[in-house]
């Protein structure tokens, strides 16, 4: 039996709502995900998950803008975690796509989210507003870091492609390979100071 003050908590409703939805959406694509599905895996009625998120789409809303803010206190977090001085955001962009950071692709979390975010984008590319938002801000950051522009961009370009590569399981570089690239971006980012 649940216990009643846990599934009266609008936050925790809330929460809990979310995460049944983005295990659906990883498990089953936006089209497996209806809010009956939701409600149930949430352990709420449905009027309690409407009370929450009117639509489908208001639904996916609310995942999308969730994962928005992990991002942006993810790349926050990094970005502190790294020594300061010019090249900062750079080495945060570097340690976060080599797997140093709890929020690095391969992690439950962000894998589960980026299943969200992909299957979003074929739902309604709208919905990606709020992590477009994040992604611009991150790449301002990065470009005001003091880091050369061409070598700001291959350390984003290479980040991301290590992450898509990762989402869609399009290859897997060996640990040699992963160290040869990360010794060149390090050593890009050391030869543009």
């Amino acid at each position: 039996m649940m216990d009643a003050t846990a599934t009266n908590a609008p936050g925790s409703a809330r929460t809990r709502i979310l995460d049944a939805a983005e295990r659906i959406v990883q498990a089953k694509g936006v089209g497996g995900l209806t809010l009956d599905a939701a409600a149930r895996g949430a352990g709420v009625s449905k009027g309690g998950l409407l009370y929450h998120f009117a639509s489908k789409e208001a639904l996916i809303g609310g995942m999308l803008e969730r994962y928005a803010e992990f991002c942006s206190a993810s790349f926050d977090a990094t970005v502190a975690r790294q020594g300061e001085g010019r090249g900062r955001v750079a080495r945060a962009f570097i340690a976060w796509a080599f797997g140093e950071e709890d929020t690095s692709p391969g992690t439950e979390q962000t894998d589960r989210l980026a299943a969200v975010c992909l299957a979003a984008f074929h739902h309604d590319p709208a919905l990606l507003d709020p992590m477009r938002a994040v992604a611009a801000r991150m790449k301002a950051e990065l470009l005001a870091d003091g880091t050369p522009t061409g070598a700001a961009l291959a350390v984003l370009t290479a980040s991301d492609g290590l992450f898509m590569a990762h989402i869609f399981k399009l290859y897997r570089h060996t640990d040699a390979e992963r160290a040869a690239l990360r010794a060149t971006l390090e050593a890009l980012l050391a030869s543009s100071a």
